[in-house]
């Protein structure tokens, strides 16, 4: 029998959980809520971590986690503090009960893990202070909180030239620090003026918001609430990774309709659990991480990692911001998911703390992940793809005032990135072999790198199963009708403008194994001298983007077509001047079937259900004609043309 349960701030947990008679806690309702059961959440403001006892029994009987229809309800990880007491000047203390945390006291746990940086000689905690909302910066010391400093210097990524946090800095000397000891836990914060105990204050208390500590728990939707201030810890690949909110290696679920912000790490995680490994390496260093992660593979397949098991989620339509690691995060668990429609940013800006496992979306393994029509902007980094991204396709994105926007690591192919805005300064990390990029609008650089010292897994087509493991050499790309503007900053040696990056690459398979032979006798080390084929045509080059020397079709010309991305209340628009050179008309639709198959793990350009991808829908779903242009946009005038791309 279906049941729907209620829950209301005015509610009691002995109640019977009805309409008339609702429970107080979401949880009360998560410990009795069985497949087909709805639990309908009314307005007001929940401090609690709920946990689901239990998880659909399909697709079809789910269980169901609601707002209530037009209420604004909001989970909170955080407490409101009201006892503090002035210690000098705009310096004030609460002291806390250690009983309030739990078994997990985010002012005594370290944030840390495997690829964590963190500011030289700073111990930082999961714990965090808010004013009205307001997040803090951690000091080390009482010193520092009493004669705070404006920070002009974030930990930051070395691929990045802000010399500080994209956050205004004036934010920075509102700061906090603690202390601990066997009973109690001390925090001090300068409010700068403000009465703490007058104005809202809050500490974030749980590691969660929604995240069920057994793994398994299938089918749940979570729909319509506002979720912040969590604990969350440090997420890297190699590690249990929960969220603010998340699914704990599960199956199915739809993550639709929230608002998430304040995670301390990572928005909604789904990802990893812990028995395929912790943070192995920087508990034990005895292995380096990328043999943890490696081993952490084989020990989930070991487990079931599986289509039948695992993954399959759908994160749709919330809007993840003020997260200081990820938006969404994911190692292996995230495998034939869906994203689509979240407006995600300010994603890891504080820049309190650094990692090699940041971004707005930051997944491993996204084997046949579609991440499509989302908006990611004003983050660290816009998504990250690494490790087994095969069978993935990044569409209909918009990307801007990023420090990077994409970028894709150590994968095969085959993986598909068309009909994407990319309009930030640093656009590509391509750290792969076997991408097809087709009709995007690239306004900044590519970096291109082979990694012929590590070697990562490839699956089966549309399967987790292993097919074996290589080295990166690069290349194997397919470029075709590409919009490409050049620019005069470049943030490393490898990064370009347009496709130059490519040059000396071979253009046919068979030409490359012609010159691989050539080498004479041998096997690894001749496929290493040899540069991998680079499928290059009909691409539009401008304001001193250059092309791929072997390149046979193109168009280039010096003009500026002028792009600039305009925020409105409602909508984000994208103004862009088309030329003679943007209007070039380019034959037929492309169909993914002409992409041959990638050298290393010989798969085919497809759909996740192997069916052939035709590409003649632009960025804002119009039809292609017969006559097709460059670029992510079906129909463009001469002159000035200004195009809705969000809202």
């Amino acid at each position: 029998m279906r049941r729907e349960y209620h829950v209301a701030v005015t509610g009691c947990d002995s109640n019977e959980g009805s309409a008339q008679n609702p429970f107080a806690t979401i949880s009360r309702a998560a410990a009795l809520a069985a497949p087909g059961d709805t639990v309908i959440v009314h307005a007001g403001e929940y401090r609690e971590w709920v946990k689901p006892e239990n998880g659909g029994a399909s697709e079809f009987d789910r269980i169901v986690y609601r707002a209530a229809e037009g209420e604004k309800v909001v989970i909170k990880g955080s407490e409101r503090i009201t006892c503090w007491e002035n210690v000098e000047g705009t310096v004030w203390k609460a002291t806390l009960p250690n009983s309030m945390f739990g078994d997990y006291n985010p002012y005594k746990e370290i944030l840390g893990g495997d690829w964590f940086v963190a500011p030289e000689g700073d111990i930082l905690h999961p714990g965090d202070v808010y004013l009205n909302g307001k997040s803090f910066y951690e000091a080390e010391t009482l010193e520092d909180i009493k004669n705070p400093v404006m920070r002009t210097e974030g930990v930051n990524p070395p691929w990045t030239n802000h010399a500080e946090p994209l956050l205004h800095p004036e934010d920075s000397v509102y700061q906090w620090c603690c202390e601990t000891d066997e009973n109690t836990t001390t925090i001090y914060a300068n409010f700068h003026g403000a009465d703490p105990n007058r104005e809202l204050v809050e500490i974030n208390v749980r590691k969660c918001c929604f995240y069920p500590v057994k793994t398994g728990r299938n089918y749940i939707t979570v729909s319509g609430f506002e979720m912040a201030q969590a604990a969350c810890p440090w997420t890297p690949p190699t590690a249990d990774q929960p969220g603010l909110l998340g699914v704990n290696w599960s199956k199915g679920w739809i993550i639709e309709n929230n608002i998430i912000h304040d995670a301390k790490c990572s928005g909604i995680s789904i990802g990893k659990e812990e028995s395929t490994g912790h943070n192995l390496c920087t508990r034990t260093h005895r292995k380096p991480g990328y043999q943890y992660q490696m081993e952490a593979v084989f020990r989930a397949r070991h487990i079931g990692w599986s289509r039948e098991t695992i993954g399959s989620h759908i994160i749709r339509n919330n809007v993840v911001y003020d997260c200081g690691q990820n938006g969404i995060v994911g190692h292996m668990g995230c495998v034939f998911s869906q994203i689509y429609g979240n407006h995600i940013y300010n994603i890891a800006v504080k820049h309190e703390f650094f990692g090699y496992e940041i971004a707005g979306i930051k997944l491993h393994a996204a084997i046949d992940v579609q991440i499509h029509h989302n908006n990611i902007h004003n983050s660290t980094l816009g998504t990250w793809l690494d490790w087994q991204a095969q069978g993935a396709r990044v569409s209909s994105n918009l990307y801007y005032n990023n420090d990077r926007d994409l970028m894709i690591e150590v994968t095969h192919g085959p993986y598909i990135v068309d009909n994407n805005i990319f309009a930030s300064d640093y656009n590509f990390d391509n750290i792969a072999q076997g991408g097809a990029y087709i009709h995007n609008l690239c306004c900044g650089t590519m970096r291109r790198e082979p990694v012929p010292d590590r070697s990562t897994p490839y699956h089966y087509p549309h399967t987790t199963e292993v097919a074996g493991s290589t080295v990166v050499y690069g290349g194997d790309d397919r470029l075709y009708r590409n919009i490409f503007l050049g620019g005069a900053q470049t943030y490393t040696e490898q990064s370009t403008y347009g496709t130059e990056g490519y040059q000396g690459s071979t253009v046919s398979l068979e030409e490359y194994i012609g010159e691989v032979l050539a080498q004479g006798n041998g096997d690894l080390e001749m496929f290493l001298l040899v540069k991998q084929p680079a499928y290059i045509g009909q691409n539009c080059y401008l304001k001193g983007a250059k092309n791929f020397e072997r390149e046979k079709e193109y168009e280039i010309s010096g003009e500026d077509p002028r792009i600039n991305i305009v925020e409105e209340e409602n909508a984000t628009w994208l103004e862009i001047t088309a030329s003679d050179a943007m209007l070039k008309e380019w034959g037929k639709t492309l169909h993914s079937a002409s992409f041959g198959m990638t050298r290393i793990t010989e798969g085919a350009y497809e759909s996740p259900s192997g069916e052939e991808i035709v590409f003649d829908e632009d960025y804002c779903g119009k039809k292609r004609g017969s006559q097709v242009l460059a670029g992510p946009f079906a129909q463009l005038k001469q002159g000035v043309n200004r195009i809705k791309v969000w809202g």
